[in-house]
């Protein structure tokens, strides 16, 4: 009697193509005005786009499918809440807070928490950087919902590289540098908006946003229970 294979261990390429595609369309449109209308489009679609290729991977382990859905979906919401015209910081934060915890939630169905503390330690020393750069150009009301926010990005991170770190599958490899690429994209974000404007910041931002939204969700692909 032989084992039963996996229908499907990877996502068609022309999945990358269509995010890329639909993620380089809301960059140019975040950065020129005369298409900024289609930016309100195209940014929730692109992350929409990610949480459709984690939901076709249905021979995934199904803990870990549902966390990345949950965590997509929360993300297509916090993306809403920070392109409209008005000050929706706050709620933008919150959607990502718990996007992160989703994920974290998903990285632990494949590890434990922590066990190793290198990875944990390194993102700590990170993202302590980051908000000592930042802390006296934070608004008083912010600082405290800010340090919640990163100590969540950076344990989703370090869980990340931790899965990745025990057992070094290209799945659990995209995981992990999918949750760096959010640490670089959140402090790029933090940088532009709250310390020194940078050039092109929607550029930067957003691919590395995209990127780390895209790995997390192909990582779904090559999970097993």
């Amino acid at each position: 009697m032989h084992a039963a294979v996996p229908t499907n261990t990877a996502p068609s390429p022309r999945w990358a193509l269509l995010v890329a595609a639909v993620a380089v369309l809301a960059i140019v449109a975040a950065l020129w005005p005369p298409l900024h209308a289609v930016h309100y489009v195209a940014k929730p679609a692109a992350t929409l786009l990610v949480a459709l290729l984690a939901w076709r991977a249905v021979d995934a382990h199904p803990g870990y499918r549902r966390a990345v859905l949950v965590g997509l979906l929360l993300s297509t919401l916090g993306d809403i809440w920070l392109m409209l015209p008005w000050d929706l910081f706050i709620a933008g934060l919150v959607s990502f807070l718990l996007a992160h915890l989703a994920y974290l939630y998903a990285f632990t169905r494949l590890a434990p928490l922590a066990p190793l503390r290198w990875p944990f330690a390194a993102y700590a020393v990170l993202a302590a950087g980051v908000v000592l750069l930042l802390w006296s150009h934070l608004p008083t009301p912010l600082r405290a919902p800010v340090l919640v926010y990163v100590a969540a990005l950076a344990t989703m991170a370090a869980q990340a590289a931790v899965v990745a770190v025990q057992r070094s599958t290209a799945s659990r490899l995209a995981a992990a540098v999918g949750g760096l690429s959010f640490v670089v994209s959140d402090a790029l974000l933090a940088i532009d908006r709250f310390h020194t404007p940078l050039p092109y910041a929607a550029l930067w931002v957003l691919a590395s946003y995209w990127l780390a939204q895209f790995l997390i969700g192909r990582s779904v692909w090559q999970s097993r229970a």
